[in-house]
């Protein structure tokens, strides 16, 4: 498999291999990085407002905060591309609904609007998922944009040597993979401080152990994170 970085960075994992996670609340890694963003979903049906806007990075954990809230709250999903397609007073029956991943022109915004005017009319309560506040948008709708600039935001951001040692931990352990601290280590310097790149190295590491019907080890982990200019 091949793979690139930038001179001087971390070695970047490109690997698309399935594999189960878990969005149950006993399988969120809580931390720093996930504090603010937990105890204000925790805090429903208390918020500030009625809807508010989760933000973060790609593996940030977004996902599976929305999934812990939704569970708790008996939320239906929709990915916001879908807004003009949706049904959305059937969407919001339950009185509380995600909306997933909000970027940049990538949804309707009269949907949007109308959504957020039902949230209040409602009494319901709105999560809106994105990887930078709304707020920022270029948007056409100009009580949309007034809209979204008030309502509250909560950041996830990226995880500490910590967390990310306690993630690949966890990934570890979901595929069943023993691992020593030795190795924890050594992959920790070998990737990107992500989520994604952990999932990805994890799953390279598992694929590659099956395929040589070898055990995990450093051994083995310096054959395949090894950068490239070693190869």
């Amino acid at each position: 498999m091949n793979a690139t970085r930038p001179s001087g960075g971390p070695r970047q994992l490109a690997l698309a291999l399935d594999h189960a996670e878990s969005f149950a609340r006993e399988d969120f890694l809580e931390g720093p990085s996930n504090a603010a963003a937990l105890a204000l979903l925790s805090g429903w049906p208390d918020w500030p407002d009625r809807a508010v806007t989760l933000i973060g990075p790609e593996g940030s954990g977004k996902s599976h905060l929305a999934a812990i809230w939704a569970a708790e709250a008996g939320a239906r999903f929709v990915a916001a591309r879908a807004l003009g397609e949706t049904d959305l007073p059937a969407m919001l029956a339950t009185g509380t609904l995600v909306v997933e991943d909000l970027t940049d022109g990538g949804f309707d915004e009269r949907a949007l609007f109308h959504l957020l005017n039902l949230t209040r009319e409602q009494s319901a309560h709105l999560l809106l998922t994105a990887r930078v506040a709304p707020a920022l948008f270029s948007l056409g709708i100009r009580d949309l944009a007034s809209r979204l600039r008030v309502l509250p935001v909560v950041s996830l951001a990226s995880p500490d040597d910590a967390m990310l040692r306690a993630v690949i931990v966890k990934l570890c352990a979901d595929r069943q993979m023993a691992i020593d601290s030795a190795l924890l280590d050594y992959i920790v310097t070998r990737i990107e401080r992500s989520v994604p790149a952990a999932r990805a190295a994890v799953a390279l590491l598992d694929h590659e152990a099956l395929r040589l019907k070898r055990p995990l080890t450093r051994a083995l982990a310096s054959e395949v994170l090894k950068a490239p200019a070693e190869e």
